[in-house]
């Protein structure tokens, strides 16, 4: 066999291919049935084999691959490479395994560093959920909105799991004691939700429960009819303090309390009809009577005005009923006329009260007699020329005149 080689190995007589060493040569092995250049080649290929592993643990390493890992490999390709049956420039891989071993240094500190902020992150993360949750539970339960609260606690559960499954492990400790909190902010929502709707349930019962009695109470009035109206105004009022039983039963419950008070209404329409038809000639017959009436209070002779007001009152009487609607207004109309002719009574009264009457011509009489002094008390004062005199007697006449002239 003719012998081969290359820089770094060489191929001697008897088939054996040594690799070219800072340390001189060394058999890597033989490669039976071959020529020089294919043993050659084989163990050159090993060693290209053995170059892509140190290439694929750099790229790892800078792609940020587990430090533990990478230091595993190097040390394992280390002790390849050291007594690799493999022909090539062995030396270089084993600086480049050098260099990845303090690469490896950087890189697990570097991992160590973003291993604690991640656990920090996922701490601090947690501790949010907790801190809201523990929010939640912390609220009146009485001003809770319970369905968006309900929802807000399961989307922090889902995020919690989301954390425990894609997130850091975090320290047992800390870890444990954050889910105690957020388990018990949980477990106290949860309670106090069952409380309230329990004690909801109790409420809507018992108004469940008055509305049904009221609806018993309203359908008893049927037989009435219309007259049953009033009563069905009352029973409302108290409706409105029962409470509510759930929007639901609430519907079905007034459907029926409605109902109720529909037939009554309904009576009462059928009635106003009949009665319209009834009464409509004597509500027509009273409107004509009113606008007679009205006319007597611009009458001065008071007897003239009762005489034929008590004459209206007899005929209005004689006409009946009018349409129970129109009851008030032609009532009202016809007081207003009592009523005037009343004034008018006072009003002559007033004038021609005896008593008063008698008192007043006294006065006048007293009055008279004051002036008619007067007046002579000022001539005497004037034709003597006691012009002080005559001035205070001309402003007491004055008054005296003043006087009279008011009750005259």
């Amino acid at each position: 066999m003719a012998q081969s080689s290359d820089s770094w190995g060489r191929v001697d007589e008897t088939g054996t291919v040594f690799v070219r060493t800072a340390d001189g040569e060394r058999s890597v092995g033989q490669f039976p049935d071959a020529t020089a250049e294919e043993a050659l080649a084989y163990f050159e290929h090993k060693f290209v084999e053995l170059a892509g592993q140190v290439t694929l643990l750099e790229q790892r390493v800078k792609r940020g691959a587990p430090a533990s890992e990478v230091a595993k490999s190097v040390e394992a390709l280390k002790a390849q490479v050291e007594g690799a049956n493999a022909v090539g420039d062995l030396a270089s891989l084993q600086s480049r395994l050098d260099a990845l071993h303090g690469a490896v240094a950087e890189l697990s500190a570097q991992q160590e560093a973003e291993h604690r902020a991640s656990i920090e992150a996922a701490v601090a993360e947690r501790t949010a959920l907790v801190t809201e949750a523990e929010a939640l539970a912390a609220q009146d339960p009485s001003k809770v909105q319970w369905k968006q609260t309900g929802i807000r606690v399961d989307e922090l559960f889902a995020a919690w799991q989301l954390q425990q499954k894609t997130g850091p492990r975090l320290p047992k400790t800390e870890g444990n004691e954050l889910w105690k909190r957020f388990r018990a902010a949980r477990a106290t929502i949860e309670t106090q939700r069952r409380a309230f709707f329990a004690e909801m349930d109790s409420v809507h019962k018992d108004a469940r429960t008055r509305k049904q009695e009221l609806i018993a109470r309203a359908e008893a009035l049927a037989d009435k009819g219309a007259e049953g109206i009033p009563a069905y105004r009352l029973l409302i009022e108290e409706w409105k303090g029962a409470g509510r039983s759930g929007k639901k039963s609430d519907d079905a419950l007034w459907a029926k309390f409605k109902a109720a008070g529909d037939t009554l209404y309904a009576a009462k329409s059928e009635r106003d009809a009949k009665d319209e038809i009834e009464f409509g000639a004597n509500l027509q017959a009273k409107l004509e009577l009113l606008t007679e009436a009205e006319k007597l209070t611009e009458l001065d002779d008071k007897d003239a005005a009762r005489e034929q007001l008590r004459n209206i009152q007899e005929r209005w009487e004689a006409i009946g009923k009018v349409p129970r609607d129109k009851v008030r207004s032609v009532e009202d109309r016809l007081r207003k006329v009592e009523s005037g002719i009343k004034k008018l009574e006072e009003a002559h009264w007033k004038q021609n009260d005896p008593e008063k009457k008698a008192r007043s011509e006294g006065m006048v009489s007293q009055l008279e007699s004051a002036i008619a002094k007067l007046e002579q008390e000022l001539s005497e004062a004037t034709s003597k020329g006691e012009s002080s005199k005559a001035a205070e007697l001309e402003e007491a006449l004055k008054a005296r005149r003043a006087w009279l002239a008011a009750i005259g």
